[in-house]
């Protein structure tokens, strides 16, 4: 890529956010629409869980495989293509006439979205190569999470509450039209000098692993446990995972380097973005239900409750941007787990739902936390990194937040559907999600051990030491051709 004035940069790095924007801004307000939807198509809590985790399940299988493709073709002739694939998908979600419709169209959404946001974060990490630059790029890239928070459940609940919830899908259309004329004209094209071979026999598996886990823990509530079709799944995955280990240690060019995972802060940011983001899903997810189905309020009302939490993360992205430039990831990362886990205590021990003074410093808690832990994620896990490798390692930390996203909706959602019947009451849904609050907090305190044990000088010499297998001759004198950007 050549040298871009400040000015270019910066709008190299605004045109990107346009498409995180888009993407972030679809879940939050879909989220606010789940209620109407239920009524609508007449879904249970699984067909629910299924119009999220369908999205963020192919989106998740094909971030590694867009990535490459990126580095190969070019990675601004594939993030066009991205913006494309999404708006058109989402025009197609607004016309579903049924909730199968709905999850395939949303999955069509999920193939454009895998070439947008690995890509342009792959085109932002080569555009600021200065580290303290590109911590603050990644800084405000973090802050555009907390604008979509903020502005989803307004501008959902407003849609939803006046047009209708297949309106919220019309937002993408202008939006991804915009994006593709900027980059078209703003956008230089660039490529891996080293672009790896395609890997489909690890894309299935990846893809059979994703799917057979998501399906067995979302559907176990209602066929239970001991089904010869949840059992049969859930041998299938292990089949699937214990295949994909032994087959990509064997590959030159895996779709997954096993290699990274010598890096301690490349490991750790990987569990923390399943933490952090398998927490925000199941917040999203209990939140809506509870505002919408158990408080009665309306979508616009709802979205309006969950401002708090949406107007933290806004802050404090920024302000996450700033810590870690000025001292590492280590702070931010353990206020995050902190404040998260403190929110999950005040639900799960005192009810916080019960109360608005309790409901509101939860979301309040929680906004913060989210708001410090997403940009340490993506910068640990290119630190340390030699550039080349930098595309392949955000792209896994994105891919470990839509896998987090994922797990927290199918687990959260299947703790909840376990523990209330159809006509639940207030107090039934206050008693069936008490153990969900608990995963929560788990995961709060998931993310503040990490953030203490992977960000120290000896997970500092694992990274180092793991950017040097990346130039050393390889055993049995093979040299590898994974290097990506």
């Amino acid at each position: 890529m050549p040298e871009l004035s400040r000015r270019r940069r910066l709008l190299v790095l605004a045109i990107c956010c346009m498409s995180l924007l888009i993407v972030s801004l679809d879940n939050t307000v879909l989220n606010v629409a789940l209620p109407s939807i239920q009524k609508e198509l007449h879904a249970s809590v699984s067909g629910l869980q299924w119009t999220i985790d369908a999205y963020t399940l192919v989106l998740a299988s094909l971030l590694m495989l867009s990535g490459s493709t990126a580095d190969r073709l070019g990675r601004r002739r594939v993030f066009m293509v991205g913006l494309i694939v999404f708006s058109l998908g989402s025009l197609l979600c607004s016309l579903a006439p049924s909730l199968e419709w709905l999850v395939i169209f949303r999955m069509m959404q999920a193939v454009g979205g895998s070439m947008l946001n690995p890509v342009a974060m792959s085109i932002i990490t080569n555009t600021f190569t200065d580290p303290r630059a590109r911590a603050r790029a990644i800084g405000v890239w973090g802050g555009v999470v907390g604008i979509s928070m903020a502005a989803g459940p307004i501008v959902g609940g407003l849609l939803v509450q006046t047009v209708g919830w297949r309106s919220i899908f019309w937002i993408n259309v202008p939006i991804g039209a915009l994006a593709l004329f900027l980059t078209l004209r703003y956008v230089p094209e660039s490529r891996a000098p080293k672009p790896r071979r395609v890997d489909p026999v690890g894309q299935l598996l990846v893809i059979g692993l994703l799917g057979t886990v998501t399906y067995a823990i979302i559907e176990a509530p209602d066929a239970g446990l001991d089904s010869p079709v949840i059992i049969t799944v859930a041998l299938l995955a292990a089949v699937c995972l214990a295949c994909l280990i032994r087959y990509e240690r064997r590959r030159t060019e895996p779709l997954i380097d096993l290699r990274f995972f010598h890096s301690a802060p490349f490991s750790g940011a990987t569990v923390v973005a399943v933490a952090a983001f398998a927490s925000l899903g199941g917040f999203l997810f209990m939140n809506t239900l509870y505002l919408q189905n158990v408080r009665g309020l309306s979508a616009l009302g709802a979205g309006l409750y969950m401002i708090p939490m949406a107007g933290m993360t806004l802050i404090f992205a920024p302000v996450s941007g700033r810590l870690v430039a000025g001292g590492g990831p280590r702070l931010p990362l353990v206020l995050a787990g902190a404040t998260m886990g403190i929110s999950g205590v005040l639900f799960a021990v005192f009810d916080a739902q019960e109360t608005n003074t309790l409901l509101f410093t939860g979301y309040v808690l929680f906004g913060v936390g989210f708001g410090l832990v997403n940009t340490p994620i993506t910068n640990t896990a290119v630190s340390g990194m030699p550039l080349a490798q930098a595309g392949v390692a955000a792209a896994v930390a994105s891919t470990s937040r839509q896998v987090g996203q994922s797990l927290g909706v199918a687990v959260i959602g299947a703790v909840l559907a376990s523990g209330m019947g159809a006509a639940a009451t207030g107090g039934d849904f206050l008693r069936a999600g008490r153990p969900a609050w608990w995963i929560i907090t788990g995961c709060g305190g998931l993310i503040l051990l990490l953030g203490f044990l992977t960000t120290g000088r000896w997970a500092r010499a694992t990274a180092h030491r793991t950017a040097g297998l990346f130039d050393e001759e390889p055993p049995h004198g093979h040299t590898p051709q994974n290097v990506r950007s």
